[in-house]
Protein backbone atom coordinates (compact mmCIF):
# COMPACT_ATOMS: atom_id res chain seq x y z
CA UNK A 1 0.00 0.00 0.00
CA UNK A 2 1.59 3.28 -0.81
CA UNK A 3 -1.12 5.71 1.27
CA UNK A 4 -3.33 6.31 -2.04
CA UNK A 5 -6.68 5.23 -1.43
CA UNK A 6 -8.78 2.71 -4.24
CA UNK A 7 -10.83 5.80 -4.93
CA UNK A 8 -7.84 8.09 -5.49
CA UNK A 9 -5.93 4.92 -7.99
CA UNK A 10 -9.86 5.37 -9.60
CA UNK A 11 -9.67 8.70 -10.29
CA UNK A 12 -5.89 8.64 -11.27
CA UNK A 13 -7.03 5.87 -14.17
CA UNK A 14 -10.03 8.66 -15.24
CA UNK A 15 -7.18 11.21 -15.72
CA UNK A 16 -5.12 9.07 -17.67
CA UNK A 17 -8.55 8.50 -19.85
CA UNK A 18 -8.88 12.09 -20.25
CA UNK A 19 -5.73 12.83 -21.32
CA UNK A 20 -5.57 10.63 -23.80
CA UNK A 21 -8.77 12.50 -24.62
CA UNK A 22 -7.05 15.69 -24.65
CA UNK A 23 -9.79 16.48 -21.82
CA UNK A 24 -7.23 18.70 -19.55
CA UNK A 25 -8.86 22.10 -18.63
CA UNK A 26 -6.70 21.53 -14.93
CA UNK A 27 -4.18 19.71 -13.79
CA UNK A 28 -3.85 16.05 -12.24
CA UNK A 29 -2.65 17.64 -8.75
CA UNK A 30 -5.84 20.36 -8.99
CA UNK A 31 -8.75 17.91 -10.08
CA UNK A 32 -7.53 15.60 -7.16
CA UNK A 33 -7.23 18.74 -4.19
CA UNK A 34 -10.92 19.33 -5.76
CA UNK A 35 -12.31 15.99 -5.18
CA UNK A 36 -11.00 15.72 -1.92
CA UNK A 37 -12.97 19.04 -0.65
CA UNK A 38 -16.21 17.56 -2.41
CA UNK A 39 -15.95 14.14 -0.28
CA UNK A 40 -15.34 16.15 2.78
CA UNK A 41 -18.88 18.37 2.28
CA UNK A 42 -20.68 15.03 1.48
CA UNK A 43 -19.59 13.42 4.48
CA UNK A 44 -20.07 16.73 6.85
CA UNK A 45 -23.86 16.85 5.12
CA UNK A 46 -24.26 13.74 6.70
CA UNK A 47 -23.56 14.06 9.71
CA UNK A 48 -25.86 17.35 9.57
CA UNK A 49 -28.18 15.32 8.69
CA UNK A 50 -28.02 12.69 11.15
CA UNK A 51 -27.69 15.15 13.82
CA UNK A 52 -31.33 17.17 12.77
CA UNK A 53 -32.32 13.33 12.81
CA UNK A 54 -31.25 12.85 16.38
CA UNK A 55 -32.92 16.32 17.63
CA UNK A 56 -36.36 16.02 16.12
CA UNK A 57 -36.51 12.54 17.62
CA UNK A 58 -35.39 14.18 20.94
CA UNK A 59 -38.38 16.45 20.96
CA UNK A 60 -40.84 14.36 19.66
CA UNK A 61 -39.90 11.33 22.17
CA UNK A 62 -40.17 14.39 24.87
CA UNK A 63 -43.61 15.25 23.69
CA UNK A 64 -44.92 11.70 24.02
CA UNK A 65 -43.52 10.97 27.48
CA UNK A 66 -45.30 14.12 28.55
CA UNK A 67 -47.93 15.43 26.67
CA UNK A 68 -49.50 17.32 29.68
CA UNK A 69 -46.90 19.09 30.52
CA UNK A 70 -45.62 19.64 26.85
CA UNK A 71 -49.10 21.32 26.60
CA UNK A 72 -48.60 23.22 30.15
CA UNK A 73 -45.40 24.59 28.56
CA UNK A 74 -46.77 25.79 25.34
CA UNK A 75 -49.53 27.43 26.93
CA UNK A 76 -47.00 29.44 29.00
CA UNK A 77 -45.06 30.31 25.74
CA UNK A 78 -48.14 31.42 24.03
CA UNK A 79 -50.09 32.30 27.45
CA UNK A 80 -53.46 34.47 26.80
CA UNK A 81 -53.54 38.19 28.18
CA UNK A 82 -55.67 38.31 31.00
CA UNK A 83 -56.48 40.69 33.70
CA UNK A 84 -55.16 40.97 37.52
CA UNK A 85 -57.71 41.05 40.38
CA UNK A 86 -61.37 41.59 40.96
CA UNK A 87 -62.13 44.08 38.79
CA UNK A 88 -62.57 48.01 38.45
CA UNK A 89 -65.34 49.89 40.23
CA UNK A 90 -67.27 49.73 36.67
CA UNK A 91 -69.75 47.39 36.53
CA UNK A 92 -71.45 45.63 33.40
CA UNK A 93 -74.83 43.77 32.94
CA UNK A 94 -74.33 40.35 31.01
CA UNK A 95 -76.98 38.15 30.21
CA UNK A 96 -75.53 34.17 30.17
CA UNK A 97 -78.32 31.87 27.72
CA UNK A 98 -79.78 28.47 28.88
CA UNK A 99 -76.89 26.02 26.72
CA UNK A 100 -74.33 28.66 26.33
CA UNK A 101 -71.18 26.91 25.57
CA UNK A 102 -68.24 28.21 28.01
CA UNK A 103 -66.48 29.24 24.98
CA UNK A 104 -69.62 31.44 23.72
CA UNK A 105 -69.54 32.59 27.38
CA UNK A 106 -66.22 33.49 27.17
CA UNK A 107 -66.39 35.45 24.08
CA UNK A 108 -69.49 37.74 25.64
CA UNK A 109 -66.95 38.67 28.67
CA UNK A 110 -64.45 39.24 26.42
CA UNK A 111 -66.71 41.79 24.55
CA UNK A 112 -68.02 43.23 27.46
CA UNK A 113 -64.69 43.88 28.53
CA UNK A 114 -65.11 41.44 31.72
CA UNK A 115 -62.01 39.85 30.73
CA UNK A 116 -58.92 40.80 29.06
CA UNK A 117 -58.65 37.57 26.66
CA UNK A 118 -62.14 34.71 25.69
CA UNK A 119 -59.00 32.30 25.47
CA UNK A 120 -57.79 33.01 29.37
CA UNK A 121 -61.98 32.64 30.48
CA UNK A 122 -61.61 29.39 28.53
CA UNK A 123 -58.75 28.00 30.18
CA UNK A 124 -59.73 29.09 33.52
CA UNK A 125 -63.38 27.30 33.32
CA UNK A 126 -61.85 23.98 31.45
CA UNK A 127 -59.70 23.25 34.46
CA UNK A 128 -62.49 24.02 36.97
CA UNK A 129 -65.45 21.53 36.74
CA UNK A 130 -67.90 24.12 38.33
CA UNK A 131 -67.81 25.99 35.40
CA UNK A 132 -70.17 23.79 34.25
CA UNK A 133 -73.01 25.45 36.91
CA UNK A 134 -72.79 28.51 35.58
CA UNK A 135 -76.71 29.45 35.31
CA UNK A 136 -78.67 31.08 32.76
CA UNK A 137 -79.23 34.67 34.07
CA UNK A 138 -78.37 38.20 34.17
CA UNK A 139 -75.62 38.87 35.96
CA UNK A 140 -73.88 42.00 37.15
CA UNK A 141 -69.88 41.87 36.87
CA UNK A 142 -67.02 44.28 37.17
CA UNK A 143 -65.01 45.07 34.18
CA UNK A 144 -61.54 44.05 33.77
CA UNK A 145 -61.69 41.09 35.85
CA UNK A 146 -58.87 38.54 35.90
CA UNK A 147 -60.77 35.66 33.99
CA UNK A 148 -60.40 32.94 38.15
CA UNK A 149 -62.24 36.04 39.83
CA UNK A 150 -64.60 36.27 36.90
CA UNK A 151 -65.81 32.55 36.90
CA UNK A 152 -65.53 32.82 40.77
CA UNK A 153 -68.33 35.96 40.80
CA UNK A 154 -70.75 33.86 37.99
CA UNK A 155 -70.96 30.91 40.47
CA UNK A 156 -71.77 33.17 43.32
CA UNK A 157 -75.27 33.96 42.24
CA UNK A 158 -75.96 35.81 45.55
CA UNK A 159 -73.94 38.58 44.65
CA UNK A 160 -73.47 38.71 40.40
CA UNK A 161 -77.73 38.16 39.59
CA UNK A 162 -79.54 40.94 39.06
CA UNK A 163 -82.43 38.99 38.13
CA UNK A 164 -83.49 35.28 38.28
CA UNK A 165 -86.13 33.89 36.31
CA UNK A 166 -89.16 31.75 36.26
CA UNK A 167 -90.80 29.56 33.48
CA UNK A 168 -94.45 28.71 33.41
CA UNK A 169 -94.50 25.65 30.75
CA UNK A 170 -97.61 25.57 28.49
CA UNK A 171 -100.85 24.58 28.85
CA UNK A 172 -100.87 23.93 33.33
CA UNK A 173 -103.93 25.06 35.21
CA UNK A 174 -103.46 28.10 38.10
CA UNK A 175 -103.17 25.33 40.58
CA UNK A 176 -100.01 23.93 39.10
CA UNK A 177 -98.50 27.51 38.45
CA UNK A 178 -99.35 28.40 41.56
CA UNK A 179 -97.36 25.08 43.30
CA UNK A 180 -94.45 26.22 40.56
CA UNK A 181 -93.81 29.16 41.80
CA UNK A 182 -93.90 28.58 45.31
CA UNK A 183 -90.99 25.96 44.79
CA UNK A 184 -89.31 28.32 42.55
CA UNK A 185 -86.17 29.45 43.87
CA UNK A 186 -85.83 32.40 41.92
CA UNK A 187 -89.27 33.90 43.26
CA UNK A 188 -87.92 32.78 46.53
CA UNK A 189 -91.42 33.29 48.12
CA UNK A 190 -92.81 33.18 51.50
CA UNK A 191 -94.93 29.76 52.44
CA UNK A 192 -98.77 30.51 50.72
CA UNK A 193 -97.78 34.08 49.26
CA UNK A 194 -98.63 32.58 45.10
CA UNK A 195 -102.05 31.27 46.41
CA UNK A 196 -102.83 34.49 47.90
CA UNK A 197 -101.84 36.35 45.47
CA UNK A 198 -103.80 33.88 42.81
CA UNK A 199 -106.90 34.06 44.87
CA UNK A 200 -107.05 37.89 44.22
CA UNK A 201 -107.33 38.47 40.41
CA UNK A 202 -107.89 42.36 40.51
CA UNK A 203 -104.45 42.73 41.16
CA UNK A 204 -102.73 40.87 38.12
CA UNK A 205 -103.87 43.59 36.10
CA UNK A 206 -105.97 41.06 34.08
CA UNK A 207 -107.55 41.58 30.35
CA UNK A 208 -111.35 43.60 31.12
CA UNK A 209 -112.47 40.58 29.14
CA UNK A 210 -110.78 37.59 31.26
CA UNK A 211 -113.72 37.76 34.12
CA UNK A 212 -112.15 38.02 36.57
CA UNK A 213 -110.63 34.40 36.40
CA UNK A 214 -106.70 34.08 35.80
CA UNK A 215 -106.75 30.46 34.67
CA UNK A 216 -106.41 30.54 30.73
CA UNK A 217 -104.56 34.15 30.79
CA UNK A 218 -101.67 32.98 32.53
CA UNK A 219 -99.64 33.19 29.36
CA UNK A 220 -96.06 30.22 29.46
CA UNK A 221 -92.54 31.66 28.99
CA UNK A 222 -89.72 32.06 30.79
CA UNK A 223 -89.72 35.50 33.14
CA UNK A 224 -86.88 37.66 34.03
CA UNK A 225 -87.64 38.66 38.11
CA UNK A 226 -86.33 41.23 39.73
CA UNK A 227 -84.90 41.18 42.98
CA UNK A 228 -87.13 41.31 45.87
CA UNK A 229 -90.45 40.57 43.63
CA UNK A 230 -93.08 39.46 45.29
CA UNK A 231 -96.10 37.25 43.67
CA UNK A 232 -97.93 39.36 42.40
CA UNK A 233 -95.26 41.09 40.62
CA UNK A 234 -94.03 37.77 38.58
CA UNK A 235 -98.22 36.53 37.87
CA UNK A 236 -98.56 40.53 36.60
CA UNK A 237 -95.02 39.24 34.38
CA UNK A 238 -97.09 36.72 32.89
CA UNK A 239 -100.54 38.15 32.54
CA UNK A 240 -98.96 40.76 30.55
CA UNK A 241 -97.39 38.42 28.53
CA UNK A 242 -100.97 37.13 27.48
CA UNK A 243 -102.04 40.70 26.87
CA UNK A 244 -99.06 41.39 24.25
CA UNK A 245 -99.41 37.95 22.57
CA UNK A 246 -103.24 38.61 21.97
CA UNK A 247 -102.33 41.95 20.85
CA UNK A 248 -99.32 40.36 18.47
CA UNK A 249 -102.02 37.67 17.00
CA UNK A 250 -104.92 40.04 16.80
CA UNK A 251 -106.91 37.45 18.64
CA UNK A 252 -109.94 39.80 19.41
CA UNK A 253 -110.31 40.59 16.25
CA UNK A 254 -110.00 37.09 14.61
CA UNK A 255 -112.13 35.45 17.01
CA UNK A 256 -115.06 38.21 16.21
CA UNK A 257 -114.88 38.19 12.44
CA UNK A 258 -115.35 33.72 13.05
CA UNK A 259 -118.32 34.62 15.50
CA UNK A 260 -116.29 33.26 18.09
CA UNK A 261 -116.51 34.87 21.64
CA UNK A 262 -113.06 35.97 22.41
CA UNK A 263 -113.04 34.40 25.79
CA UNK A 264 -114.53 31.09 24.60
CA UNK A 265 -111.33 31.10 22.19
CA UNK A 266 -109.07 30.84 25.14
CA UNK A 267 -111.25 28.09 26.53
CA UNK A 268 -110.91 26.38 22.93
CA UNK A 269 -107.30 26.81 22.98
CA UNK A 270 -106.70 25.80 26.52
CA UNK A 271 -108.08 22.25 25.01
CA UNK A 272 -106.02 22.17 22.18
CA UNK A 273 -103.04 22.46 25.15
CA UNK A 274 -104.38 19.42 26.95
CA UNK A 275 -105.21 17.32 24.22
CA UNK A 276 -101.95 17.55 22.08
CA UNK A 277 -97.98 18.38 22.50
CA UNK A 278 -97.41 18.05 18.53
CA UNK A 279 -97.44 22.39 16.91
CA UNK A 280 -98.54 20.67 14.03
CA UNK A 281 -102.02 19.47 15.08
CA UNK A 282 -103.28 22.43 16.90
CA UNK A 283 -105.37 23.73 14.06
CA UNK A 284 -106.95 20.54 13.16
CA UNK A 285 -107.19 19.82 16.81
CA UNK A 286 -109.49 23.32 16.56
CA UNK A 287 -111.38 22.49 14.18
CA UNK A 288 -112.23 19.36 15.25
CA UNK A 289 -113.79 20.98 18.21
CA UNK A 290 -115.54 23.87 16.09
CA UNK A 291 -117.03 20.91 14.02
CA UNK A 292 -118.67 19.67 16.81
CA UNK A 293 -120.00 22.56 18.10
CA UNK A 294 -121.86 23.79 14.82
CA UNK A 295 -123.76 20.46 14.75
CA UNK A 296 -124.11 20.17 18.43
CA UNK A 297 -122.68 17.24 19.24
CA UNK A 298 -120.89 16.70 22.45
CA UNK A 299 -117.38 17.52 23.03
CA UNK A 300 -116.28 14.73 25.34
CA UNK A 301 -112.84 15.67 25.55
CA UNK A 302 -111.21 13.55 28.45
CA UNK A 303 -108.89 16.85 29.14
CA UNK A 304 -112.07 18.70 30.82
CA UNK A 305 -112.22 15.25 32.85
CA UNK A 306 -108.86 15.72 34.20
CA UNK A 307 -109.38 18.84 35.35
CA UNK A 308 -112.22 18.09 37.42
CA UNK A 309 -110.25 14.43 38.83
CA UNK A 310 -106.86 16.33 38.69
CA UNK A 311 -104.50 15.44 36.29
CA UNK A 312 -103.48 11.25 36.02
CA UNK A 313 -100.59 11.22 33.83
CA UNK A 314 -103.11 8.69 31.37
CA UNK A 315 -104.45 8.81 28.75
CA UNK A 316 -107.75 7.68 29.46
CA UNK A 317 -110.21 8.34 32.31
CA UNK A 318 -112.93 5.83 33.66
CA UNK A 319 -116.70 5.07 33.39
CA UNK A 320 -117.24 6.81 36.93
CA UNK A 321 -115.06 9.81 36.30
CA UNK A 322 -116.69 10.43 33.09
CA UNK A 323 -120.13 10.49 35.33
CA UNK A 324 -118.70 13.07 37.64
CA UNK A 325 -121.66 16.06 37.84
CA UNK A 326 -119.65 19.06 36.66
CA UNK A 327 -120.33 21.84 34.36
CA UNK A 328 -116.69 21.04 33.18
CA UNK A 329 -117.99 17.33 32.36
CA UNK A 330 -118.02 17.66 28.74
CA UNK A 331 -119.49 13.66 28.31
CA UNK A 332 -122.56 14.98 30.09
CA UNK A 333 -123.30 18.52 28.75
CA UNK A 334 -123.56 20.28 25.43
CA UNK A 335 -120.77 23.00 24.73
CA UNK A 336 -117.59 24.44 25.88
CA UNK A 337 -116.47 24.07 29.73
CA UNK A 338 -117.11 27.47 31.71
CA UNK A 339 -113.76 28.61 31.69
CA UNK A 340 -110.24 27.42 30.72
CA UNK A 341 -108.83 24.37 31.47
CA UNK A 342 -105.31 25.91 31.54
CA UNK A 343 -103.29 28.38 30.55
CA UNK A 344 -102.53 28.12 26.07
CA UNK A 345 -99.17 29.66 24.52
CA UNK A 346 -98.84 31.96 22.07
CA UNK A 347 -99.12 28.87 19.20
CA UNK A 348 -102.16 27.18 20.86
CA UNK A 349 -103.59 30.81 21.08
CA UNK A 350 -103.18 31.13 17.18
CA UNK A 351 -104.74 27.93 16.22
CA UNK A 352 -108.04 29.14 18.10
CA UNK A 353 -108.76 31.62 15.40
CA UNK A 354 -106.95 29.78 12.92
CA UNK A 355 -108.67 26.71 12.64
CA UNK A 356 -107.57 24.14 9.89
CA UNK A 357 -109.99 23.37 6.88
CA UNK A 358 -111.34 20.33 7.54
CA UNK A 359 -114.15 18.03 8.19
CA UNK A 360 -113.04 15.70 11.30
CA UNK A 361 -114.56 15.33 14.33
CA UNK A 362 -113.36 12.56 15.90
CA UNK A 363 -109.39 12.76 17.31
CA UNK A 364 -106.95 9.93 19.21
CA UNK A 365 -103.30 10.03 20.04
CA UNK A 366 -101.99 6.88 18.49
CA UNK A 367 -98.21 6.93 19.99
CA UNK A 368 -97.76 8.27 23.19
CA UNK A 369 -93.69 8.64 22.27
CA UNK A 370 -93.97 10.29 18.84
CA UNK A 371 -96.86 11.83 19.69
CA UNK A 372 -98.76 11.08 16.59
CA UNK A 373 -102.49 12.09 16.16
CA UNK A 374 -104.58 10.40 13.71
CA UNK A 375 -108.00 12.44 12.65
CA UNK A 376 -111.41 11.18 11.42
CA UNK A 377 -114.51 12.31 9.78
CA UNK A 378 -116.73 8.90 11.11
CA UNK A 379 -116.75 7.29 13.57
CA UNK A 380 -115.89 3.90 11.74
CA UNK A 381 -112.62 5.94 11.23
CA UNK A 382 -112.16 6.78 14.34
CA UNK A 383 -112.60 3.64 16.10
CA UNK A 384 -109.68 1.88 13.91
CA UNK A 385 -107.70 4.58 14.88
CA UNK A 386 -108.85 3.52 18.71
CA UNK A 387 -107.64 0.56 18.07
CA UNK A 388 -104.28 0.85 17.19
CA UNK A 389 -103.78 3.20 20.44
CA UNK A 390 -104.94 0.48 22.00
CA UNK A 391 -102.33 -2.13 20.66
CA UNK A 392 -100.14 0.41 21.30
CA UNK A 393 -100.59 0.75 24.63
CA UNK A 394 -100.33 -3.13 25.27
CA UNK A 395 -97.51 -3.28 23.46
CA UNK A 396 -96.52 -0.67 26.25
CA UNK A 397 -97.37 -1.33 29.84
CA UNK A 398 -98.10 0.76 31.76
CA UNK A 399 -97.18 3.99 29.62
CA UNK A 400 -101.32 4.51 29.08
Amino acid sequence: MNGTSVNEDRDDQTDDFRDNLGMRPESRVERRANRRKTRARRGFGCFAGLLSLLVVGALVAGLAVGFGKGRDALEKVFAAPDYEGTGSSETVTVEIAAGQSSQSIADTLEKKGVVKSAKAFERVARDDPRSKKIQANLYTLHKQMSSKAALELLLDTAKSVLVTRFTIPPARTKAEIVALLQKSKAAKLPPGAAQVAMSKPAQLKLPSWAKNNPEGFLLPGTYDIPKDANAYTVLRLSTAGFTKAVADLQFIQKAQRKNVDPYQAVIVASIIGAETNRKEDYAKVARVIYNRLRVGQKLQMDSTIHYIVGRTGGVYTSKEQRETESPYNTYLHDGLPPTPINSPDKDMLRAAVNPATGTWKYFTLVNLDTGETRFATTGEEHQKNVDLLTAWCKAHTGRC
